[in-house]
């Protein structure tokens, strides 16, 4: 039976994450007996940091990673990264927009494989949002080399193989490069169609002026990035 870590990712999710954390319990129950629960507060001013730490009391499964600055979504998936413990790895946003009962099908992962969950349809996203992410999709493929069909929803990964991958990127696209050096060294991508649940509190803030300039920015950064590591790889 494979052990299990899962990250959630929380900014002002004060109203989802206790109900989220339970359900998220009683779907790695079912998968293994042995799992943890990261919550990485990214500087949260709502009371999602007060509720991680009263969770992590109540819960042994449950440790927290509390950032004293606000580091994006980049800084807080490498948090859940670089902190996880076990065999698999996943991460789900703390706004409760994953269901968590698409992990069930999936107790087992092969080693040299990863799941790339991807959403058929955004349609709580403004029109804004669904073109940055297409226009994600075409950068990929066209200078990475990589064609997922969500690579910024939520995945599964095998420890062993982030530890080799050696991350540089800090903003989101860090995905882009965890899924692009997994590919190109190999791994086989399993993607799996997800549902968007609905937001029921608080707003998206992947669509921010800053964020979108970091990613533009990190694009480029990217594509150095992969050199080198193909170069360095190369067989």
């Amino acid at each position: 039976m494979q052990t299990w870590s899962v990250g959630i990712l929380c900014y002002n999710e004060s109203r989802t994450l206790e109900p989220l954390v339970a359900q998220l319990r009683d779907v790695l129950q079912q998968l293994t007996n042995t799992f943890e629960i990261i919550i990485v507060d990214d500087c949260s001013t709502d009371g999602s940091r007060e509720n991680a730490i009263e969770l992590a009391k109540k819960y042994p499964e449950v440790r927290t990673v509390l950032h004293e600055t606000n580091l994006g979504i980049g800084g807080a998936l490498r948090s859940v990264y670089s902190n996880a413990r076990n065999e698999n790895v996943g991460i789900i946003p703390g706004d409760g927009q994953f269901d968590v009962r698409e992990y069930l099908p999936f107790p087992e992962l092969a080693k040299g494989h990863f799941i790339s969950f991807y959403r058929k349809e955004n349609t709580s996203y403004s029109l804004f949002r669904n073109i940055l992410s297409l226009f994600n999709k075409k950068l990929n493929k066209v200078f990475v080399g990589m064609n997922l069909k969500d690579v910024n929803w939520t995945k599964v990964l095998k420890k062993a193989d982030l530890d080799q991958l050696q991350l540089e990127l800090t903003s989101s696209l860090v995905e882009s490069e965890i899924c692009a050096k997994l590919l190109f060294l190999g791994n086989q991508v399993i993607e799996v169609e997800s549902q968007y649940l609905p937001r029921v509190y608080g707003q998206s803030r992947g669509a921010s002026a800053a964020i979108v300039k970091k990613a533009i920015m990190d694009t480029w950064q990217l594509v150095l990035i992969m050199r080198r590591f193909k170069k360095k790889n190369r067989k």
